[in-house]
């Protein structure tokens, strides 16, 4: 069944013209493999022409220009050889894709479950719960915030970004990455030289703990720390302290 097709590029953004390639060259090669026959073939549109292959063209070739307008492409049922061209083309999927209601209705109503499920289990986190979440995502301090604020900042993070958020539920490590950032809101861990050392700061240690490696943050640094053979005592300590 033949049906008018549109096209739509990818991106953020779409300019007000674009222009694909319409033909093979060096600067673009615009080549299809065929499985069947083991090649590369050659992809030209030729309007009049039966097919977007140059192996299957005559030598009467007009070729035309592809033209995006503001991001979109409408191709009618009558113009196969350009749908079967942008059918083969290699920047289908990466530069531009066919609009597909269908999909679209199922992508739109799977991140609306998504943000749904997130939204749920926010609203049903305990006060615990709240406090890890804010301390491991949001890096703060939640001594200082109400209930309310955590709520809200959790559901805001929640609605905004729901796969990240449920993500973080996942992981089994979040009560741990919460316990150590802890430590350093309550000041028994600190750091020095523009976060580039972790130094213990409680009543009876204040000792350096450890060099922040290049390119990781002083907090997991600090984590992989407490958790190794070497740590697991001070790790202990630390959490005594936070539990008197």
């Amino acid at each position: 069944m033949y049906v008018d097709k549109t096209y739509r590029l990818l991106g953020a953004t779409a300019p007000l013209s674009y222009m694909i390639p319409t033909r093979n060259s060096r600067s673009f090669p615009l080549l299809w493999w065929d499985e069947e026959k083991g090649i590369n073939r050659p992809l030209r549109y030729s309007r009049n022409q039966n097919s977007p292959f140059e192996d299957e063209q005559d030598g009467n070739v007009i070729v035309e220009p592809v033209i995006f307008e503001d991001g979109l492409l409408t191709v009618p049922r009558t113009n196969q050889v350009l749908q079967k061209f942008l059918h083969y083309h290699p920047l289908n999927g990466r530069s531009f894709e066919e609009i597909n209601l269908e999909k679209d209705a199922t992508d739109q109503m799977q991140s609306l479950n998504t943000e749904v499920d997130a939204l749920i289990e926010a609203r049903s986190l305990s006060l615990e719960e709240l406090e890890n979440v804010c301390r491991v995502v949001f890096g703060r301090s939640t001594d200082t915030m109400t209930s309310a604020e955590m709520k809200r900042d959790v559901l805001m993070l929640a609605k905004n970004d729901p796969v990240s958020f449920l993500n973080v539920l996942k992981d089994p490590e979040l009560r741990y990455n919460s316990s150590i950032q802890q430590f350093f809101d309550q000041g028994y861990l600190t750091t020095r030289r523009n976060e580039k050392e972790v130094w213990f700061s409680t009543p009876n240690n204040k000792k350096k703990m450890l060099t922040v490696p290049f390119g990781v943050g002083a907090t997991t640094a600090a984590a992989s720390f407490l958790k190794s053979d070497d740590g697991i005592e001070a790790l202990k300590m630390l959490e005594s302290l936070v539990e008197e």
